[in-house]
């Protein structure tokens, strides 16, 4: 009866991972009205946080200052500094992060300008105005995803090896298999549970901070300030010119590692 051992694991770990995964949940922050536009007037940049995180800053940052022609922005993935003087601080640290060379792959440079003081300090307000999910929060919720998704994983592999214990007759291994499908069952609910209170929504923004996405008027094609728009509240994938957009995800065709052929 080691298959019982076994099964009883498969409990365990699938009853403490989804009690984690709902304390984490219960913990986020409660459904609320969402605040007047009067009192909170979002920029691009803090609009770009609550729709992607602190990459949709620095993806929404390139993007704008290569419109402006202030960056170079490669589709072989590299960006060069033209104008060194960036317009605000988020800008400046993007400038930071390329280094005194002026050139620099764009994944580093997006990865160091999220995470600088610049991008955290528009986190702060954002959370101190109700409009974003605490970083222990978004960070808890997280971690106890993926703690559920390996439980049902492990059970996966417990019922495996239990079915495959040496001497089990070949006819019992229907009942070992249904009984774990209850723990499995389990973790799989819940996870889609999960997913349905918070899909679609942005994992940084809090119930206000959707609502107030949700309040925003659909991004158009068009000029610069549209498209600007566009990338803080849809991405990457809201540019249409295939050249940028190749610089951005770094997926191209034709790939160069030659920093100087420019879009």
């Amino acid at each position: 009866m080691l298959w019982v051992l076994f099964l009883l694991v498969a409990w365990a770990v699938a009853a403490l991972s989804c009690l984690r995964l709902c304390l984490a949940t219960a913990a986020a922050p409660p459904q609320a009205a969402a605040p007047e536009p009067a009192r909170h007037t979002l920029n691009l940049y803090e609009t770009a946080f609550l729709a992607g995180g602190p990459h949709r800053v620095a993806d929404l940052a390139l993007v704008s200052m290569h419109l402006r022609r202030r960056l170079l922005l490669a589709h072989t993935g590299w960006a060069t500094v033209v104008d060194p003087e960036g317009r605000d601080e988020v800008e400046r640290t993007v400038i930071r992060a390329i280094g005194p060379e002026g050139q620099s792959r764009i994944a580093p440079i997006r990865a160091a300008a999220a995470a600088t003081d610049a991008v955290r300090a528009l986190a702060d307000r954002l959370v101190a105005a109700g409009l974003a999910v605490p970083h222990g929060t978004r960070t808890g919720v997280a971690s106890a995803a993926r703690a559920v998704r390996a439980s049902a994983v492990l059970v996966v592999v417990l019922a495996g090896a239990a079915v495959l214990l040496p001497g089990r007759q070949p006819d019992g291994a229907g009942p070992v298999v249904a009984w774990f499908g209850l723990p499995l069952v389990l973790t799989l609910g819940c996870l889609a549970i999960a997913r349905v209170e918070n899909h679609p929504y942005s994992p940084w923004a809090s119930p206000s901070g959707q609502q107030w996405l949700d309040s925003l008027p659909a991004p158009v094609s068009g000029a610069d300030r549209d498209l600007l728009a566009a990338v803080a509240v849809q991405g990457v994938r809201a540019v249409e010119d295939p050249a940028l957009r190749a610089a951005l995800t770094g997926r191209r065709t034709g790939w160069s590692a030659h920093p100087g052929h420019y879009i």
